[in-house]
Order: C-alpha cells, then structure tokens, then sequence
C-alpha cells in the first residue's frame, strides 16, 4: 500500500519516520523505487511512499511536530486537531511546541475522562500518555507524565508549553482530547487542577519527580471537591533541599478555616477531613549552591463520604499504662503497602488529624474516630516492656501479661499483642499460666484457640525460638535464662470473649542453669506432646533444656519418644539425653548421640527429662520430641495374695499367743526371754549397715519385749493390766529436691553404662525401712524389785530405752 502526505506551510508541522531503535533495517522506506531507512516530510511537501514489508509498525515509529508561536503572533487557541490526515498506522507521537511570554498563562483544558498523573517510565493501560513540560526562557520544567481516565481536568502554565501525545500503532483515537486557552499570569510555575466528584483516592507529584523541584519556585494543586465529600492529604514520599534562605513548606487554603493559609513542614501530618474544596501549594527556597539537595514530593489525595458516626469519639485511657504503645493500622501494615486505588480506613485524634496509622503513647487519654465504611479492615497492635534492675525490688512482684480493657473496649480487632520483658544476666524470667495452663503447638497437637503466644528467649548473639502456645495445656510454668518476647496474636473474633479469662504472668526470679526449664502437669486423660526449642530447625550448640512432669500420686505415667535416635553426629562435645525420678535412690538414664533413645517406660514419680546439645558436625540440630500419657496405678495380683496370706498368719499368731498367756496366767509361771548369743542380728541384705563392733553396738536390746516374758510374775499384782507405750519410727517425708538432673559436664563427660547391669550400694536403713519399735514401761520400782530379771552381758546396757518421763509410770 502506498501513503501520501501533503503539508501545508500555515500549519508548521513536521513529520519524521524513522526505524525503532535498535532493530536491524529488514524493511525500508520507498521513494520512487529509492530506499531510505528514515523519512522527514517538511511543511509544504507533499511525498507519496510505500513500505518494503506488510508489517512496517514493527520497524518504524512516527513523530509529527507542530510549532506554535504566540509570542510574535496570535495564538490557534481552540481544540487541537491530530493532523495531518492519511498518516500510515506506525506507533507516534504528536509534539505541539507553544512559545509564550512568560507574562501570559497558558491554560491546557482536557475533556473527560480527564488525566491521571504517573511516575516518570510507568505504563498506561491503554499505552496512550500525555507529557507536559514547561518551558520559561531556556529552562525546561517536565510537569508530569499523565494517563486517560483521571481527575486532573486542567494544566495552567507560566510561559510556554511543550504538550506530546503518544499513541500505540493501533489506537483508535482520532482526537488530542484537549484544548488550549490564553490566561493572564498565573505568577507561579504552575496551577494543576484536580476534579474529585466521588469517592476516590488519586496521587501526584511535584514537577521534575522524582528529580528536583526548582530552585525558589512556588506551584498550586486545586482540589475541587463537593461540598457534601470530605478529603484528606497523605504525603508518602519526600525530600528536601537544603536551603540557604526561606523555608521549604506546604500552604493550604481551605474555605471557612480562620487561619488560611495554614502552613504546614513537609514532615507534618498533613490535614484530613476537609469538608469540600481546598488549594495546597509547595513553596521552595534559595539552595545552598554547593549542596543544593532535591525538594521532590509525592502525595495522595482521598474523598469520602462523611461517615455516620464521624462524630463518635472512642476513649482510649492509657494514662495508668506505663512503657506502652498502640498502633491502630490497617489490615497488613508495616510490611504491605495498600494500593492507592484500595478504598481507605481513616483513624483520627481530632477532627482534622486523621492518618492510616495512628500510634498512642501510655500515660496519656485519647479521644480517637474512624473515618472508615468497613472497620473490619482495621487492626490494634500494642507493645509493653517490662524490665528489672533490681532483683531485691522486683523479685516478689508478679506482673499480669492481659491486654489492657482499653484496647479490648474498641471496635477494632486486636491483631498482635508484644510484651518485651528485660532483666540482666544474674536475673532470669519465669512465666506461668496457673488456671488455664500452656499447650504446645506441635504438629499432633494442635492449638485451636482464638489466640496464641509466641515465646522467643534472645541474647545480642543468638535467638531462640521457645516456641507457640495456646491456653489450655498441661504447662503450668516455663523458666527462661534471657531476655524474652512474647508476642500475643488473635485469630478471628473469638478472642473478645475469651480475653476475660487471660491468666498469663510472669515474674522475675534467681540465675537458672538450663537455657530454659518447663514445668509440665498434666491431665491424667490426656496425651502430652513436648519437643524441643526452635523447632524445626533445632536447638543452638550447647543449649541445655529441661522438663519436669509431675505425676499425680494415684497415676503412672508412661513416657516415650517420637524416634529412636537424635539423629546428630557431634563435631565437640557430646549431647545426651537424661531421665530421673525424683524419688530416693532413683537410678539416672542417660543417653548419648551415638546411642538408641529409651523405649517406653513407665514411671512412678514426678520425673525430670533434660535435652544437652553439643556442637553437630553439620548444619543438622538437634529436634527431639516425647510424649507422657497416664494410667491408674494397678496393684499386683501376686501382691494381693501375699496381704491376703500375711493377714492369714497374722490371725493365727493372735490366736497362738492368745491360747499362750491363758495358759501362763493358769500356770503362774513366769516366761522369760533368754537371749542367744549366737544368732546373727544384721538384717540380711544390709551389707556393712553396722559400723560398730558387738562390744559398741546396741543389737543385743531386743526391738520388741512382751510383759508377760519377762515381767510375768508380776501380773498378779497388776492383774495382767499392763497396756504398752508404742513409739513408731517413721522416715523423713518432706519435700524433696526441685532441681534437674545434672549432665556431666561436655568436656568431662564419660560413657555411661545402661543402669539396668549396675549395682549399687543399697541406701541407709533409717531412710528406706519402716520399722515398729514396741516398748512396755514398768514401774521403777518394780523394777527395783526384780532386780535379778536384768540380763548380763558385755555390751553396754546402761542407757535406759526409754526417757525420764517414760519411766517415771506414765502407764499404769
């Protein structure tokens, strides 16, 4: 096909084809059977070409440039026409190029849809853009890169004007969709106007973004707003120069405020909720010639509705909080930034100081409002800290991890809760949930609350991750050595009801040993999962982690591990894994690395479980998980039938020695105890129990003497009367030791066989045996009386077996 463009002279435009850059010349330009890579048509030529390939838009881009001079002549103001006519279909660009005086405006009105300003090398959807550049003397200012469907309804200019157009190859539009006025000054660089009919939210940014606004120069953003809507600025971007003389600022004018121009710095929070109509102009300043530094800004303007209960006030009273702050934000902040396009949630602390985040300090009382359809797009995120210096000031003081009720009173949903809790090294941190208790979010385990706590113990050099839980465990108490984060999180609206029942504390107490120590108590019906720290990615090197599990008396717990092994291999040190009762004479498992983990075992006592890690060889931590489930105890039938047999014997030894003393009382013959020096008196199986000699010891005093064995001749005086004294012995049963078991140290460690092939020395007599000693008491001076009934011997018989006021007749 071929083309052929005619120019008039009046209408000093030019038309230029040349190749896109950087593709290769495959097609070209024909003049008359010439070839030609570029082709420029001046006013006046009338040219007739064709192309050498069917797709010429891939190769070629079209510019068509008309000059407009109002300084030596009169203006074509009026709507601008896409001319010339006829042009091939080619991706172009139309230039008009308007010289004025710099004592004139010029005013460039755009029909609707309007523009919508872009940053500098964005894309419109459509592919069609306008670009506005002022040019005052010899100095060019780019005004801004805009797209079709807007609300800037009108550019005013001082002095000329260089307006483009970029159309893609297959747009349809046939019109510039502007015309140009003639303005008197406008005395200021320029005068954007903006038409906001409806609710919405529009952006722009100064001239030259993201490059500097000139030096000293003052331009103006209208903002035509109906009366009924309500605005509010947001700036999101800015920098400022460094100025010499005068100050960088904003000014507004806004219709019946008795202050205007209310001037505001750029770091200023910028005024919200303005009832219809207002201008706001960015005033530079003289720079430092040396450094001058860029003003730039890019602000966001958004109209809504008045809301229907603009005029609620919420009372936030944080005046009795201390170290606290609450940020109302919407839903996804810090780390997303909401489009600009998306509708907006407005919080204010007075009418005209509204943000998207608004942040109130403790100790002081708020009075806040929502500019907001759809406060379930808000969020509440507070953070409390909470340190000891001191451990004699703070060590009795428990302190309560709720969420303040004047959090909980507004209607916006708490997304996170952090309590920051520091202490020094000698001082350590103890958190305990006394009515609810703690559960541990594991993967057989899972929280299904409205809430959870996250718990992250961290020094300067490392972070443990404790781990998340829920209300409603067996984990009445957790001890961490460092300082700790715990950080609240809701999910859903469950929380507002649940939030009464919070009963998290924590308190400061004295240096622990362990990293950190659980204090699990279970249900008796449930199953118990615990795993280590940090999970999944495994304890740090070095770290040693303890539970102790408290048995109820009338239960036995059964305690197993989810793998057979660590599954590490250790670089230094060694990593075991400890279990002990907490009972006398309870024997220690300890397992190493290299080694199987214990099978299910059953357990009598409260226990204690500890976890060491040592240095593993490779990226690989140390992940353990066990379990404790509960059974009643049950009593052996074998035991059964051994009380059954004793209480048998024990009958007819009542009976035998019963028929035994009416036979003595018919004889009158006193029975007397004869002691055998032969018999060996150690108990059997109480090797070494007795350190002194049978000269020195006291086993020759018989433990239990009948009065009708020795004193039987003296039941007629008594009348066979004589009610014996019983002293019991009993074993010491107050509380034992709380602390966990002790693994050998990691340099000094030994290998440690299986207790089951160990044998050890059996524990002292008097802590283990409950033995009865039965004493009867006579008279002294029965005693006296029978003199001759006292036994000889060698040993030392001199002490009394019984005390003063035992022998001086207290049974009759």
């Amino acid at each position: 096909a071929s083309f052929t463009v005619s120019l008039r002279k009046v209408d000093n435009t030019t038309v230029m084809i040349k190749l896109r850059p950087g593709v290769p010349p495959s097609c070209r330009i024909h003049i008359k059977s010439v070839p030609r890579s570029e082709l420029k048509i001046m006013p006046g030529d009338n040219v007739t070409f064709t192309f050498s390939c069917s797709t010429p838009e891939k190769y070629f881009i079209m510019e068509i440039q008309k000059n407009i001079d109002c300084v030596s002549g009169p203006c074509p103001f009026g709507d601008v026409h896409l001319y010339p006519p006829g042009l091939p279909r080619l991706s172009r660009t139309y230039i008009w190029d308007v010289k004025a005086s710099t004592k004139a405006g010029l005013e460039l009105k755009f029909s609707t849809p309007w523009l919508r300003q872009i940053e500098p090398g964005g894309t419109c959807p459509d592919f069609v853009s306008y670009n506005i550049n002022s040019c005052i003397d010899k100095a060019t200012v780019n005004i801004g890169t805009f797209c079709r469907n807007g609300s800037v309804s009108r550019v005013k200019l001082l002095g000329g004007v260089v307006m483009s157009l970029h159309l893609p190859w297959d747009s349809p539009l046939t019109t510039s969709g502007f015309n140009i006025a003639n303005r008197a000054s406008i005395k200021r660089l320029c005068i954007i106007e903006s038409t906001l009919e409806r609710e919405s939210s529009i952006t722009l940014m100064s001239p030259n973004y993201p490059l500097g606004f000139p030096e000293d120069e003052l331009m103006t953003w209208q903002f035509v707003v109906p009366s009924s809507m309500r605005a509010s600025v947001f700036f999101h971007n800015y920098s400022l120069s460094n100025c010499e003389r005068k100050e960088e600022r904003v000014e507004y004018y806004i219709p019946g405020s008795p202050s205007n121009p209310e001037v505001f710095k750029l770091s200023d929070s910028q005024p919200a909720n303005i009832a219809g109509s207002f201008n706001m102009s960015l005033q530079g300043c003289d720079q430092d010639a040396q450094n001058p530094g860029i003003l730039r800004l890019l602000f966001q303007v958004v109209v809504q509705h008045p809301q229907l209960d603009e005029n609620v006030t919420h009372l936030v009273d944080l005046s009795k909080e201390w170290n606290m702050t609450v940020t109302i934000h919407f839903d996804g902040w810090p780390s997303r930034v909401p489009l600009m396009s998306e509708p907006i949630c407005l919080i204010c602390k007075d009418p005209r100081t509204c943000d998207r985040v608004l942040t109130l300090a403790s100790g002081t009382v708020y009075r806040i409002s929502f500019l907001c359809k759809d406060l379930s797009r808000l969020r509440v995120t507070a953070e409390k800290h909470i340190s000891c210096v001191d451990l004699r000031w703070c060590q009795r003081k428990i302190y309560s991890l709720s969420v303040p009720k004047a959090i909980m009173q507004l209607p916006i949903r708490l997304r996170k809760f952090i309590w920051k809790l520091l202490a020094p090294d000698v001082i350590n941190i103890e958190i305990t949930s006394p009515s609810l208790k703690l559960q541990q979010h594991v993967p057989e385990q899972r929280c299904n609350t409205s809430y959870s706590y996250s718990i992250v113990s961290a020094t300067p050099e490392t972070e443990l991750n404790v781990g998340v839980f829920c209300a409603g465990g067996s984990i009445e108490k957790i001890q961490l050595r460092n300082n700790i984060t715990i950080s609240l999180k809701t999910f859903g609206k469950g929380f507002i009801n649940e939030s009464n029942h919070q009963d998290l504390k924590m308190s400061f107490v004295p240096h622990i040993k362990d990293e950190c120590i659980f204090t699990v108590s279970p249900n008796p019906k449930a199953k118990v999962y615990l795993q280590t720290p940090n999970w999944p990615y495994g304890l740090p090197p070095y770290v040693s982690i303890s539970w102790y599990v408290i048995v109820p008396s009338k239960q036995t717990a059964r305690l197993g591990f989810s793998k057979d092994r660590m599954g590490i291999a250790c670089e230094t040190g060694r990593a075991y894994v400890n279990i002990k009762e907490e009972t006398l004479g309870a024997e220690e498992t300890v397992r190493r690395e290299d080694e199987l983990l214990p099978d299910p075992r059953n357990m009598y006592h409260n226990f204690w479980v500890n976890v060491s890690n040592c240095k593993p060889v490779d990226k690989t931590q140390l992940t353990l998980q066990f379990w404790v489930t509960f059974a009643d105890k049950q009593i052996d039938l074998g035991i059964i039938l051994a009380v059954v047999a004793g209480a048998g014997v024990l009958v007819a030894i009542g009976l035998t020695v019963c028929c035994v003393k009416k036979k003595k009382k018919k004889t009158q013959n006193p029975m007397v105890g004869v002691y055998n020096a032969n018999v060996n008196t150690q108990m059997p199986g109480k090797k070494g129990l007795f350190t002194k000699g049978r000269q020195t010891n006291e086993s020759h005093v018989y433990a239990v003497i009948d009065d009708a064995v020795v004193y039987g001749h003296l039941l007629k005086e008594s009348n066979g009367s004589v009610a014996p004294e019983v002293d019991v012995y009993r074993p010491f049963d107050g509380p034992m030791g709380s602390l966990p078991p002790s693994p050998p140290p990691f340099s000094f460690r030994k290998d440690i066989k299986s207790s089951s092939n160990t044998e050890e020395e059996p524990p002292p007599l008097t802590d283990t045996d409950h033995d009865t000693y039965t004493f009867a008491h006579q008279k002294s001076e029965q005693l006296e009386d029978n003199g001759d009934a006292n036994i000889k011997d060698k040993g030392d018989t001199s002490m009394p077996l019984l005390e003063n006021k035992e022998q001086n007749g207290l049974v009759e």
